[in-house]
């Protein structure tokens, strides 16, 4: 069953490389393969928590999408869009740090999926205000957000995992993460400046009339517009809140997103037409056949391999859990991943004395989380962000991210890899 689960994932993998089938069709097919071949069964796939369809995901999903489509039609994104131009003075590269720098304080409070659904429609409005081109500033807001994320418990749903099984607080991940992400996030916006120079093109007439505007006439619906905003605060708290409260962000979101359905008068229909199902159903596939790879002890066996090669030498176990989760997490999206690596992480850290072994914890997450980074399908984020781009006219090909993604990536990991040496080892 392990060569079949390996064979399926491969083949699906080759084939949303290539885009010459729709990824979501690919993923279907891949996991209905992998039930048909009984590599996994109904009850694996839709109803295990390690290795079926990680519904806390794909409700996330489906309720932010909701709260976002209804504050689309307040006018809210077309008012930040142009605060956002005019505070830039329209100056593209300038225009690029700025929604970087919003992208990644907004995934390190919120988680990076919600933080992409709410700026991708601003950078649509601002770069037609501007003629500029949209994808290369979706790319680099998708990668700030992965960078971002990985800052504390609630930015990325991998971290929530490691806590829940390692015992860290928010704090933890604050105090241990965070000044690094702070580098991370500045050295990534001077790489901006090189990796995107082509699509810093100033247009000085646009950037005249975006100045002549005025936002505030942008808003269309004043009340909708302050009941979605308390609506998406309270959400937002009971995010950050998750620690005390131990409500699931998906729970959260879907009870936001039908209390402000409810209690407004957009309609149901007007509400769902603006959710991405494409990229819904492809997360569920993806889980699915992600799920045949850890039923038939395929990722363990991997992940076991490496812990063993490395027993007892604690940097060199941190450094090929940062590198390995890295190079995995590229392939696979790192959710699934990091749920079947961290009782081996367990395992390991018990080996070592005191809170020695704390820094295979950190090795894991900035691993998993920065390793997203480097293809389309590594993070949730990032098969988001390319199913708004799809469906707003501006796709964005597996390899036009990627080759984007890996320099990133490896930039981010090179850096990560001395201060976990110099501070932990």
């Amino acid at each position: 069953m392990a060569a079949a689960a390996i064979a399926i994932f491969v083949v699906a993998y080759v084939l949303i490389a290539s885009e010459k089938i729709h990824r979501t069709a690919v993923a279907l097919g891949g996991a209905g393969l992998m039930l048909l071949l009984h590599v996994a069964d109904a009850e694996s796939a839709f109803f295990s928590e390690e290795t079926g369809v990680d519904w806390n995901v794909v409700f996330l999903l489906l309720g932010m999408m909701v709260i976002v489509s209804v504050l689309r039609q307040t006018g809210v994104f077309e008012f930040v869009a142009i605060w956002a131009a005019k505070r830039a003075r329209g100056k593209p590269y300038r225009l690029m740090v700025m929604l970087v720098l919003i992208t990644a304080f907004a995934s390190a409070l919120l988680d990076n999926v919600t933080t992409v659904l709410l700026i991708a429609p601003v950078t649509f409005l601002v770069c037609e205000r501007l003629g500029l081109k949209v994808v290369p500033y979706l790319i680099a807001e998708v990668m700030a957000s992965n960078i971002g994320g990985t800052a504390t418990l609630v930015g990325d749903p991998p971290n929530i995992i490691i806590a829940s099984r390692a015992g860290l607080s928010f704090n933890d991940f604050l105090v241990h993460l965070a000044p690094l992400v702070i580098v991370l996030v500045a050295v990534f916006c001077l790489l901006c400046r090189v990796l995107f120079r082509s699509a810093f093109r100033y247009d000085p007439e646009r950037a005249k009339e975006v100045m002549a505007l005025n936002e505030r006439e942008a808003i269309t619906d004043r009340r909708l517009l302050w009941q979605g905003l308390a609506v998406l605060a309270v959400v937002i708290v009971a995010f950050v809140l998750h620690p005390v409260l131990h409500y699931e962000p998906s729970v959260v979101a879907l009870l936001g997103a039908g209390l402000l359905v409810a209690a407004t008068k957009v309609t149901t229909e007007d509400a769902l037409r603006e959710v991405e199902w494409p990229t819904l159903v492809f997360f569920a596939g993806l889980f699915v056949m992600v799920g045949g790879l850890v039923e038939t002890g395929v990722i363990g066996e991997v992940s076991a391999f490496a812990a063993e090669r490395t027993e007892g030498r604690l940097g060199l176990a941190a450094m090929v859990l940062l590198w390995g989760s890295a190079l995995i997490s590229a392939i696979v999206d790192n959710i699934p991943y990091v749920a079947t690596m961290s009782p081996i992480v367990a395992d390991l850290v018990q080996g070592y004395p005191g809170d020695d072994g704390q820094v295979l914890w950190w090795a894991l997450a900035l691993g998993a989380d920065l390793g997203g980074n480097a293809t389309a399908i590594g993070a949730s984020a990032n098969v988001v962000v390319l199913g708004i781009a799809a469906r707003n006219g501006a796709p964005i090909s597996f390899w036009h991210f990627t080759k984007y993604g890996i320099v990133v990536t490896v930039a981010t990991i090179a850096l990560a890899t001395p201060y976990l040496w110099l501070r932990y080892l």
